[in-house]
C-alpha cells in the first residue's frame, strides 16, 4: 500500500518568528487531527529547518524537509547546502527539481540526477518534482515530456534506491496562471507516469511509488484530487502557509 503524503513547500516565505509559530501550530494540529497513516512534511527555508524540526518532536507522522540541496558533498559553493549537511542535522527529506529551481536556476535533468544520488547516499528521501509548461502542455507530447524527466533523472537508480524516491507532478501551466488542472488531468498524468515507471522497474515497484500532485492543490480541491486512483497526496505551496488549510488538505484522503 502506497504511503499517503502531504508536503508543504513554504518557498521563500515567513520571518523567523512566523516560521516558528506556523511550525508549532501545524505540529499541534497534526498530532490532534491527522490520521497516523498520513505522512505530513514541512519544507521551510533552510534558515528555519532547526526550528521546524524541533516542532516535529513527538509527532510520529510529521517531518522536516529541505527545499533543495547541492549535488557536491562539500567545497567552494557559497550559499549552498549539501545533502551531507542536511543529514547531519537530522533532516529526513529534500525537494529536488522543483519547477522554480528548473526555471530560475536552470537545473538540468543531469544535475538533478546527481542531486538525487547525493540525497540517497546520505539517507535522505528525495521528493522529486517533474512537470510541464503551458507551451509543452498545448503540444502533442506533454505526457512523454514529463516521463522523459523521470528517465533522465531517476532511471539510472537501482531498484532498491528507486524504492526510496517520492515523485511530485507539478503542472506548471496550472500554477499561478488562472488555469486549473482537473482531477481527470491529474489522474491521466499520474497513471501515465506510473506506467512509465513500471516499464523500468516492474509493476510492483511502480505500484509502491507515491506520486504526489503539486498543481495548486488547496483545501477545496484536495479531496477530489486525492480520490484519484494514482494520486497519493500533494506537494502544497501557498496553502501550506496557513495551518488550518494545510491540515484540511492532510485530512482529505
Amino acid at each position: 500500500m502506497r504511503k499517503k503524503i502531504v508536503a508543504g513547500n513554504w518557498k521563500m516565505n515567513k520571518t523567523a518568528a512566523e516560521a516558528k509559530a506556523l511550525a508549532a501550530e501545524v505540529a499541534a494540529l497534526v498530532k490532534a487531527e491527522v490520521p497516523a497513516d498520513v505522512q505530513v512534511i514541512m519544507a521551510p527555508p533552510a534558515l528555519y529547518l532547526d526550528a521546524v524540526q524541533a516542532a516535529t518532536a513527538g509527532v510520529a507522522n510529521l517531518a522536516a524537509s529541505a527545499q533543495n540541496c547541492h549535488e557536491k558533498a562539500s567545497g567552494a559553493y557559497t550559499g549552498e547546502i549539501s545533502a551531507a549537511m542536511l543529514a547531519s542535522a537530522g533532516i529526513s527529506y529534500v525537494i529536488i527539481g522543483h519547477s522554480e529551481r528548473r526555471q530560475y536556476f536552470a537545473e538540468s535533468n543531469a544535475q538533478l540526477a546527481a542531486k538525487v544520488d547525493a540525497a540517497l547516499a546520505n539517507g535522505l528521501t528525495p521528493l522529486f518534482c517533474c512537470g510541464e509548461s503551458l507551451e509543452t502542455r498545448e503540444g502533442a507530447d506533454y505526457l512523454a515530456f514529463v516521463a522523459q524527466q523521470l528517465t533522465e533523472s531517476l532511471f539510472h537508480l537501482s531498484a532498491d534506491d528507486f524504492a526510496k524516491v517520492v515523485i511530485a507532478y507539478e503542472p506548471i501551466w496550472a500554477i499561478g496562471t488562472g488555469l486549473t488542472a482537473s482531477s481527470d488531468q491529474a489522474q491521466e498524468m499520474h497513471a501515465y507516469l506510473r506506467g512509465h515507471l513500471a516499464k523500468q522497474y516492474g509493476q510492483a515497484a511502480a505500484d509502491a511509488c507515491s506520486i504526489l500532485y503539486g498543481g495548486s492543490c488547496n483545501a477545496k480541491n484536495a479531496q477530489e484530487l486525492f480520490a484519484c486512483a494514482d494520486v497519493d497526496g500533494g506537494l502544497i505551496g501557498g496553502a501550506s502557509l496557513i495551518a488550518a488549510d494545510f491540515i484540511t488538505i492532510a485530512k482529505s484522503f
